[in-house]
């Protein structure tokens, strides 16, 4: 029997997908990581500011159809890494949704190479324009079962996603 390793576009989808948990604006819970040469170098979802109301407290707070209240994952990640002064310059970024304009020009301003993403969602036309001009590589992942069904959570009985006393 060979054993099989789960490819790398599938286990940093697979990261992304798990931080797009921890968005707190509902609207579109996304989540993105930054990766080079094989390792994150950072993560982020869409959300407020640190110290900042969450949409899941008080509402969104919507401006001509946005919530202005969150600062989308894409932006999220790379702030991080200036925050902690990485570079971005040859990374590639997956991203659960394809990013809005916004966010296509700060990823290709930051230098990031590839862009992977698992959800078509308002795909800008000006944004593929870009991302075709600066020949930045573009491609869409699809999560293969196969990868993620062996995942036990800890415990190799599925009831344990089911046990009454949750938190």
């Amino acid at each position: 029997m060979t054993y099989e390793r789960i490819p790398w576009n599938q286990y940093f989808m697979g990261q992304s997908v798990l931080l797009s948990l921890r968005s707190t604006c509902k609207r579109l819970e996304v989540g993105a990581v930054i990766v080079r040469e094989n390792r994150v170098i950072a993560g982020g979802y869409n959300g407020s500011i640190s110290r900042d109301t969450h949409c899941f407290d008080d509402g969104c707070y919507v401006v001509d159809g946005h919530c202005v209240r969150t600062i989308h994952a894409e932006m999220n990640a790379i702030l991080q890494c200036a925050k902690f002064g990485i570079s971005t310059k040859g990374a590639e970024i997956y991203i659960t949704h394809f990013p809005c304009l916004a966010c296509t020009k700060m990823i290709l301003q930051a230098g990031i190479e590839k862009i992977y993403y698992l959800e078509d969602y308002h795909n800008n036309e000006y944004a593929l324009k870009l991302i075709s001009d600066i020949k930045v590589a573009l491609e869409k992942v699809n999560l293969l079962r196969k990868y993620f069904d062996k995942l036990t959570f800890g415990k190799n009985d599925e009831s344990f996603l089911f046990e009454a006393n949750e938190e």
